[in-house]
This record gives C-alpha cells, sequence and structure tokens, in this order.
C-alpha cells in the first residue's frame, strides 16, 4: 500500500511557518515591541503626564479626527469612483483608472508642497475660497485634504476586484422580481460590497492615522490648532526625549489597533450574516 504526499512549490509547513514569524518577529514585532520597552521605563504618573498634556490631547483629536473624516468621505466617494470604473466604458477611462494610483506612487513630500500650493490663499483652487473667508491651507482642513488624497487608493482598489467579481444575473433576478435599482443596491450589491468597503475604510484610516510628510506642509503646524501626532513624535525625537516619543507612539499604536480590531469583527459579523443568509 502506497501513501502519496502532496507536494507544493513552497518548503513544507514547519519550515515556511518558521521563515514566517521570523520575517514578521523582525520588520514588525521587535520593533513594535522596542516602543513598549522603551516607555516602560516611564512610570504610570510620567507616561500619563506626557500623553495627557493639552497640546498632545490636541494633537490626538486633530490626527485621529481627521483620518476617520478622510476614510469615511474615501468610502463613499472610493465606492463610486470603482462603481464608475467597472460599469461603465468612457473615453479616457485608463487613464483615470492610472490617476487612482497616484498618490501611491508620489512622493508624500511632493503631494504636500503640490496641495499647499492648489490651497494657499493665493493657489489655483484656495483662491476661490479665500473672498469666501474659508482658508484650507495652514489650518485643520487641510490636513483633512492631504488625508483624503493620500486614502483615495486604498477603497478603490479594495472594493474594484469584489465589484467586477458581482455577476451581473443577481441584479437581473432582482429586477424580475420587482425590485427597483436602489432596493437591488442595497440589498443585493451593497451586502456583498461591505466586507471590502470596511478593508478599504481600515486601510485609509491606518494609513492617515501615520501619515506625515503630506500634512506638514499643508497643516501650518500650529500647536493647539493644526498640529499632528506624528510631528510632536518627530519633536520629542529631536529633543532627545526618546521615552516621551515612544509613549506617544504607544498611545497611536493602541487606538490604531483597538479601531482596527472593531472593524475587523465588523467585517467578520458582516460576512457570517452574508453566508447565513445564502
Amino acid at each position: 500500500m502506497y501513501t502519496f504526499k502532496k507536494h507544493s512549490v513552497l518548503p513544507g509547513f514547519n519550515l515556511a511557518l518558521g521563515f514566517t514569524v521570523v520575517y514578521l518577529s523582525l520588520i514588525v514585532l521587535i520593533p513594535l515591541s522596542a516602543a513598549f520597552v522603551r516607555t516602560a521605563t516611564l512610570s504610570w504618573p510620567e507616561f500619563w503626564n506626557i500623553v495627557t498634556t493639552p497640546r498632545v490631547m490636541a494633537s490626538y483629536r486633530l490626527t485621529f479626527g481627521a483620518s476617520f473624516a478622510a476614510a469615511l468621505v474615501n468610502a463613499i466617494f472610493g465606492l463610486l469612483v470603482a462603481w464608475v470604473l467597472v460599469r461603465y466604458h468612457f473615453p479616457g477611462k485608463k487613464l483615470v483608472d492610472a490617476l487612482v494610483d497616484l498618490p501611491f506612487a508620489l512622493p508624500t513630500a511632493v503631494a504636500g508642497i503640490a496641495l499647499t500650493g492648489l490651497y494657499a490663499g493665493n493657489g489655483w483652487i484656495g483662491q476661490y475660497f479665500e473672498p469666501l473667508g474659508i482658508k484650507i491651507a495652514f489650518t485643520p482642513i487641510g490636513v483633512f485634504v492631504a488625508l483624503t488624497f493620500i486614502g483615495l487608493p486604498f477603497v478603490v482598489r479594495t472594493v474594484q476586484p469584489v465589484l467586477e467579481d458581482i455577476e451581473s444575473e443577481l441584479e437581473e433576478a432582482a429586477a424580475t422580481l420587482g425590485a427597483n435599482r436602489l432596493q437591488t443596491f442595497s440589498r443585493v450589491i451593497f451586502p456583498t460590497l461591505f466586507p471590502a468597503l470596511a478593508t478599504g475604510f481600515a486601510l485609509a484610516f491606518a494609513r492617515a492615522v501615520g501619515e506625515y510628510g503630506s500634512v506638514i506642509f499643508i497643516a501650518g503646524n500650529m500647536p493647539m490648532i493644526s498640529e499632528i501626532t506624528p510631528l510632536l513624535i518627530i519633536t520629542k525625537l529631536e529633543q532627545y526625549d526618546y521615552a516621551g516619543a515612544t509613549a506617544l507612539a504607544v498611545v497611536m499604536l493602541v487606538i490604531s489597533f483597538v479601531m482596527l480590531l472593531i472593524i475587523n469583527l465588523l467585517q467578520w459579523w458582516s460576512r457570517r450574516r452574508s453566508a447565513s443568509v445564502v
């Protein structure tokens, strides 16, 4: 009696798992652990005083608030962009599709300078808002604009392949059963897209929270007004306050992890609900 083993191009499970654990440890776990170890040199009162000063709290509100708002806007309009690219054919479609990836390829500093030039008071776009009393560059609005710019591709590229895989027969069947377009979208298409949309939202949010290069140019970096937390971390590092910098980094890491965990739980719930309906 012969036994056959299923061969794979990659090494066996144990060897592949070992490489995976080592690689993730070197790239992810050890650097993140170093932040916690450095922060552990602080006592609890010292840690609390560092991470709850009024200037730091203002940077939290701007960083996480603007990141959440930008990710939410990208979730809405990213879905619309993906829908247009998948469902319609028009001149210049390939160019539009390529432009979606521009924030991926563009250096963040270049993006920040370009956005500042556009939205400054004398810029091509900012000059039309300035007479209305709306200042975009060097304000929290400018931070929101920069974070929206860098987060859009994450939503579009996450939703687009799922939308392409949706069979048109599902929509035809819904129309045959008497559903209008809104009902077809809300009850047939959107439940299928929601897990991918939530993933794109999470990626855009995570990217925005850690963004630095494109924001510092357009933000103005005014304490208590338009100063983001990553800039405070850099400031503390320049002052050789490594423990204070890692303390802020740990707070951002924990908050980001909790938010991403919540979003992943929502995705799991959505998939489970969709499977039970089917």
